[in-house]
């Protein structure tokens, strides 16, 4: 008889779960091209006697379905049963039943991989069948993402106008950016540092030493703010960062070092101070909030006045978009939209913000421009869970199931590393790759963006050297001029060096947000954006990256190479 739920079994007394599609193991793997020929089998100890074995399975929004396995034999020991079925594109939840008389025992998911048994059901496995659409394309799997904020990575040699009501700060190395006392506080974000395009271009040969051939760049687009993710203009390079013509010049540089561009698309919302909008009437358009009779009124959702009106996150500067009008919908996914736009004109491919905002239609359809202009732009969004199974506004999303994203930003690689690094806790991270690893496709695994720090979260040394209670309470003024002491700082820049080991060695793409490699310091928004600080970077953690970059460079295995992760001792995982 099967023995009831217990944590010590062996792992000789366990069952054994395998999966084959066309004769291929692929017991790691959750995704599977939809059509193609499932089998799953169950190797049981023969000293646990003859036990059935069923499969229940549900198709995401349908009932259980309950596929009972065939008996195939015995050999050395263990008993052997099989069960072979085709999934339709779409996700699954599935788990195995072990019956003997009155006793049933349940597979017990713990990471979508490794099981337990349990008298109950409880975890459930992912299965994912989707579109086999050929994904990122072979440039961009096993490169090197490094992101930069335009305004504090590099000042160019080109005089670059002040817009009026923009402020510069003229000191690069010492300013602290303005911040508001109380956390989610109003500030203006009208204060410059003057970093611009040419600048980057300048910079190109110090990131090729990096082994970068992917830049990530933060908002470029016309706008109020330093941050620009209050759009103004999509049509047009902000001239504070060089405008059009520094753009095309960087998309020509970076290409003659083997370096393509990805832009950030900001398509949820767009600026109130904007053309469309146009709530400060600084634009020489009919915006929405001015008059009814706009061409972008229907773009937006008003309330019984003009001022009440939809917003992101209720911040009123940024008045959000009404996809589900075609006009709106069609500006950025037409043949001719602004996400084909760029394609044409040669940059890597878009970094979707909060795609989890985006209708199917939208992502599909700009799929499908972008694609169609450029076949080898790749398209990623932010996604800060798993995103096999999102749920979004109570809507399921099918990002992978029909190629709508090519790739997602890893933050839950981020959370395990950290707990790793931080805390000791290797059953997070090993957990956690191991998911990932086994609930999107494989092109998709490839190209993952795995980062451990962004423009949205603190600066990775800083997490690794301050303990999470410390960081909630500080006010916004101690962040600004917070320093790790110099135990801290040592102890942290050590942990760096590991955590950045594991994120350039894993499945997937690695992202280096701007000066993670000088050692810089700083709590999130707006301290996670000080300036590069240039001739006075931590030269031992830049040796560490170089070293990194020109590892990947040299090995194909991190373009498309297989991930097994193992337990070698349970004792050492605490």
């Amino acid at each position: 008889m099967l023995p009831r739920y217990n944590h010590k079994l062996t792992g000789a007394e366990m069952p054994v779960i395998k999966k084959y599609v066309g004769g291929k193991d692929v017991s790691d793997r959750g995704a599977f091209p939809a059509g193609k020929k499932l089998k799953i089998e169950v190797h049981t100890p023969r000293k646990l006697g003859d036990a059935g074995v069923v499969l229940r399975i549900h198709r995401d929004g349908e009932g259980d379905r309950d596929i009972p396995f065939t008996f195939e034999g015995t050999q050395l020991g263990r008993d052997t049963y099989s069960v072979e079925f085709t999934p339709e594109k779409g996700l699954y939840y599935w788990e195995l039943l072990f019956l003997r008389g009155i006793d049933t025992l349940f597979t017990d998911s713990i990471n979508n991989k490794d099981f337990t048994l349990s008298s109950r059901s409880r975890g459930l496995f992912r299965l994912l069948a989707y579109e086999d659409r050929s994904g990122a394309p072979d440039w961009y799997t096993g490169g090197t993402m490094y992101q930069i904020f335009p305004d504090r990575f590099a000042m160019g040699n080109k005089k670059i106008p002040l817009r009026e009501g923009a402020v510069r700060e003229e000191n690069w190395y010492d300013t602290i950016p303005e911040f508001a006392e109380i956390p989610g506080g109003h500030i203006e974000n009208n204060r410059f540092f003057g970093g611009d395009l040419y600048g980057i271009i300048e910079k190109l040969d110090y990131l090729r030493s990096l082994g970068v051939n992917i830049i990530y760049l933060n908002p470029i687009f016309e706008a109020y703010s330093n941050h620009k993710y209050d759009t103004g203009n999509y049509e047009r390079v902000d001239e504070m960062l060089g405008g059009d013509k520094a753009f095309k010049k960087l998309i020509a540089a970076a290409e003659e070092k083997g370096m393509k561009i990805i832009l950030d698309g900001v398509f949820n919302h767009t600026g109130s101070d904007s053309k469309y909008f146009n709530k400060e009437g600084k634009y020489d358009s009919l915006g929405a909030y001015q008059s009814e009779e706009s061409p972008y009124h229907d773009w937006y959702h008003f309330g019984e006045d003009r001022d009440k009106y939809e917003s992101w996150w209720g911040i009123k500067i940024l008045p959000r978009l009404d996809h589900g009008c075609e006009s709106c919908r069609r500006y950025f996914t037409d043949k001719k939209g602004i996400g084909a736009r760029y394609a044409k004109m040669g940059i890597g491919g878009w970094r979707l913000d909060v795609v989890d905002e985006l209708s199917d239609d939208f992502l599909d359809e700009f799929r499908d421009s972008v694609k169609g202009a450029n076949k080898d732009t790749v398209i990623i969004g932010e996604v800060w869970e798993n995103a096999a199974d999102k749920i979004a506004y109570e809507h399921r999303r099918r990002y992978f199931q029909d190629g709508q994203l090519d790739s997602v930003m890893n933050y839950p690689f981020r959370e395990a590393v950290i707990a790793f690094c931080a805390g000791g806790n290797a059953w997070a991270l090993y957990n956690t790759l191991t998911e990932i690893y086994a609930s999107y496709p494989p092109r998709v695994c490839d190209s993952l963006m795995n980062l451990i720090g962004t423009h949205d979260t603190e600066r990775i040394l800083t997490c690794l050297g301050v303990s999470g209670n410390e960081i909630n309470e500080l006010t916004n003024t101690e962040k600004s001029t917070f320093k790790l002491s110099k135990e801290d700082y040592e102890g942290a820049v050590k942990k760096l060096k590991i955590a950045s080991i594991i994120q350039y060695t894993v499945y997937g793409v690695p992202n280096l947000y701007y000066a993670d490699e000088t050692g810089m310091e700083g709590f999130r928004d707006p301290f996670n954006r000080l300036t590069y600080p240039w001739g006075r970077e931590n030269g031992e953690l830049l040796s560490h990256y170089r070293a990194l970059g020109k590892m990947r460079e040299s090995e194909s295995v991190f373009k498309d190479g297989a991930f097994k992760a193992e337990v070698i001792s349970h004792s050492a995982i605490k």
